[in-house]
């Protein structure tokens, strides 16, 4: 009776074979679950033993990819022992090879994306790490694109047709998008060239600021007054740009001028007393002070000295006091600063005197 009652056919299947694929399914999803289960661990006991914390990242990506092909591959050979209708047979046939093809990619971009942070984080370079981040989404683009591709080879269509159609319409779309791309290919020249990091403090002509973000089309910049600059990243490198973040030493140029009026003696101890102020201050290098011209309003002196930093906030304080030095200093020995002063002399007018010639003189003789 049993033996007669699965003897019965259904679609051209007998029950008995659907049972035994149904079983087979079923024992098989079991037996992966619990191998994995067993394998999974002995895997994390080892990568617990190992120096990088990155290896049982790995041991779970290799063991998800790896269970996710077994159970497709269970499925496959669960429906396979079946006798199908042609179009459900073409259907199981697709949904394997779409379930493989995108198990794979997902596996591949995973072990791409591991493979950068473990790199970047060996080498110790964050910044470098954040800016390839910001590549995955093309990268991610170029996997599915690539699996599209694949799919539509393998699912019966002609990929030559649909290659030349996109082909044409990537011309138009290549045009269309030309600035993108220009902006693209220089974020790859800003990443590997590295002219800048985030954080610096840069000169991008007329502009300044702290880089806070470097994005695959435009840069931003947070300005000193504290407004968002945003350039694109094909003007940036178009550009000069100055990155006062790698200054370990800024050199500072000033000039003074004091009255002409000062005695030689006064003049010549200014030097002196200029390296002194100077070199007293803390990160303050002195290098020279020289009489450097006479000009329309003073004597000029010209001082050279260098912060032992880039710090633009320090160098500021340092330069502020020296000046209060020296103004205390001057005024204590009596040296005066020039300032443009005009004089203006005044003389008071003279009355003229007539001269008669005598060959004008006449005589009444």
């Amino acid at each position: 009776m049993t033996a007669k009652f699965l003897e019965q056919s259904f679609f051209g299947n007998t029950l008995l074979d659907y049972g035994m694929a149904i079983a087979f399914l079923v024992g098989g999803f079991i037996l992966i679950t619990g191998l994995r289960g067993v394998i999974l661990s002995s895997l994390r006991r080892w990568a617990r033993k190992t120096q990088f914390h990155l290896d049982q990242r790995l041991v779970k990506i290799f063991s998800r990819s790896f269970t996710r092909v077994l159970y497709v591959g269970t499925f496959s050979l669960a429906i396979g022992n079946l006798t199908l209708h042609p179009i459900l047979n073409e259907t199981v046939d697709a949904f394997v090879v779409v379930a493989t093809t995108i198990i794979v990619i997902q596996f591949l971009l995973q072990l791409v994306d591991y493979g950068l942070s473990s790199y970047f984080i060996k080498k110790g370079d964050i910044e470098l790490e954040q800016s390839f981040s910001a590549l995955m989404p093309f990268i991610r683009a170029v996997f599915w694109g690539v699996g599209a591709v694949f799919l539509l080879d393998n699912l019966g269509f002609d990929i030559s047709a649909v290659i030349a159609s996109l082909g044409i319409g990537g011309l138009a779309i290549a045009f269309a998008a030309q600035g993108i791309l220009e902006d693209l290919f220089s974020y790859f020249s800003i990443v590997l060239d590295r002219p800048f990091s985030l954080g610096d403090f840069i000169v991008v002509g007329d502009y300044v600021g702290t880089v806070e973000h470097i994005g695959i089309k435009t840069t931003r910049l947070t300005s000193l007054t504290g407004e968002e600059i945003v350039i694109a990243n094909t003007d940036l490198t178009d550009s000069r740009i100055r990155n006062y973040k790698g200054m370990e030493r800024r050199r500072i140029a000033f000039t003074i001028g004091v009255l002409y009026e000062t005695p030689k003696e006064k003049l010549e101890v200014i030097p002196v007393i200029i390296q002194d102020i100077i070199s007293s201050q803390e990160h303050a290098t002195f290098d020279r002070a020289h009489f450097l011209k006479y000009s329309d309003f003073s004597l000029d002196y010209e001082t050279v000295y260098y912060v032992e930093s880039g710090d633009y906030t320090l160098y500021m304080d340092i330069q502020q006091k020296i000046n209060l030095a020296l103004f205390e200093a001057f005024n204590q020995r009596g040296i005066e600063f020039a300032y443009p002063t005009n004089v203006t002399y005044l003389q008071s007018a003279q009355p003229e005197e007539k001269l008669i010639p005598a060959s004008t003189v006449s005589s009444n003789e």
